[in-house]
């Protein structure tokens, strides 16, 4: 399935980053050194500074090259859509931003900048070591768990739909499945998949967990996903040529995939984790039509036909799904568009 141009900026290309970072940085210097150019290499500094970040947005340093700019042209408009953009990647809560809209940017817009990134640095390293810190130096002292307990009471509650903060916190919980939290890996990988279910990178790594832990239901349906969003990646299929060379001897009954109880339930309980994404939910006109002109239309499809017309494509995927692996072949349409849409 093709991507779009945005969504393939947003995987992080530090060579890029760092390129047009130290572009911006050039023109910035060339502004204050020739004062009759200084606002038409300002805003040269300021787009090769976006340039940067759309390339590289797990660099820290690029957030405060454009910060840096903005406090030079004196843009405190723009300074606060940085912040808040910010706020987004980091996976903060944006209602709380809403306290800071009065704030005078300018004066406090780098210091609330730095203290973001000082509690919450963007490279997956920086953040672990952060946490350590946080609990006392030692990994398995009881501050260290609870640390990462409130981690992940946070990761329960917020919003992953932005890519770029699912791959931040994608790369963070693969931390933690490394120093030996398998369990809360598995659990919140499901978190951040409900709310971003085209992370098939993400499908991939716990898919291989549960194959190593011999949770072969789970494992078939994370590969299932793979597959479905990425058809030239054969991952389902070549787990099912494991599986049947591993039984071939043997007097048992080759394995053709889970039970249907298992991937709806499955499937059910992506949705349910979908719902918890906070968004309000307006009911489109289109949809009225649509219930007046077609009388004998399902619930089912109803419920689908609503959830894309206001956006929730995510839920509208694992919906969708769900009606597919139980049989409802007319529902395969409507996860065509989600996939085309996601």
């Amino acid at each position: 399935m093709s991507q779009s141009a945005h969504d393939d900026l947003q995987h992080p290309r530090r060579n890029l980053g760092n390129r047009y970072r130290t572009q911006a940085q050039k023109f910035v210097r060339l502004a204050k050194a020739d004062p009759e150019r200084k606002e038409s290499n300002m805003q040269w500094a300021e787009q090769n500074a976006r340039q940067a970040l759309l390339h590289d947005f797990t660099d820290e340093r690029n957030w405060r090259c454009l910060a840096d700019i903005k406090v030079g042209l004196k843009d405190n408009v723009g300074l606060g859509i940085v912040l808040e953009d910010v706020f987004t990647v980091l996976g903060r809560d944006t209602e709380q931003f809403e306290k800071l809209k009065n704030l005078d940017y300018l004066e406090f817009g780098l210091e609330l900048l730095e203290a973001a990134f000082a509690r919450d640095p963007l490279t997956p390293d920086a953040w672990w070591e952060a946490l350590v810190q946080r609990g006392g130096g030692d990994e398995q002292s009881d501050a260290m768990l609870l640390e990462i307990a409130e981690f992940a009471d946070r990761c329960r509650d917020l919003d992953f739909r932005d890519q770029r903060a699912n791959i931040v916190y994608g790369r963070r919980i693969e931390l933690l499945r490394l120093q030996g939290f398998e369990d809360l890996f598995i659990e919140l990988s499901r978190h951040l998949l409900a709310h971003r279910p085209i992370n098939h990178e993400l499908w991939m790594q716990l898919g291989r967990l549960h194959e190593r832990r011999q949770e072969i239901d789970s494992a078939w349906s994370c590969y299932d996903h793979v597959q479905t969003l990425m058809p030239h990646l054969l991952v389902r299929d070549e787990f099912l040529n494991r599986l049947t060379e591993r039984m071939d001897g043997e007097a048992q009954t080759p394995w053709s995939g889970p039970k249907l109880e298992h991937r709806t339930a499955f499937l059910e309980q992506m949705e349910q984790l979908n719902k918890r994404v906070r968004q309000e939910i307006t009911e489109p006109e289109t949809v009225q039509q649509v219930e007046e002109e077609t009388q004998e239309i399902n619930i089912d499809e109803k419920r689908l036909i609503e959830l894309i017309e206001s956006g929730n494509i995510s839920e509208a995927f694992f919906l969708s799904r769900r009606l597919v692996a139980s049989g409802e072949g007319w529902a395969e349409t409507y996860l065509e568009q989600c996939r085309s849409q996601m």
